[in-house]
């Protein structure tokens, strides 16, 4: 129902984090529509494309086979239960904002150079 202000929010992105509830097998098919249009639509890579698979205090989820659909098996994907281990979902942002930073260094490092060649 908001897919009209879909375009604002994709407008200069540089990436793109995808929470969803593994429990629900609803979220598991619209993860694939949100990365269709949020990442394949977009000029961005899928190293730019973060997977929060979050459990909800309590739940027992499996997140070891957790199965997702084929373009989706090769993002980056962590399991976070912030009662459980809220460090490691921290360190797993990280370094995933250290990734976008550094690729929007090196693309205004390539600018910079094809300004001065």
């Amino acid at each position: 129902r908001f897919e009209t202000c879909w375009p604002a929010l994709m407008k200069d992105s540089h990436g793109v984090v995808i929470v969803f509830n593994p429990e629900l097998p609803s979220h598991l098919k619209e993860i694939e529509m949100w990365y269709s249009c949020f990442v394949q639509q977009q000029p961005l890579q899928d190293s730019q494309c973060l997977l929060v698979a979050h459990h909800k205090p309590g739940d027992a989820g499996d997140t070891e086979n957790l199965t997702l659909a084929s373009p989706l098996n090769k993002l980056k994907l962590i399991h976070s239960n912030l009662e459980e281990d809220p460090e490691d979902v921290r360190m797993e942002f990280v370094k995933y904002f250290r990734s976008i930073i550094n690729l929007l260094n090196e693309s205004r490092d390539r600018e910079e150079m094809s300004i001065i060649s």
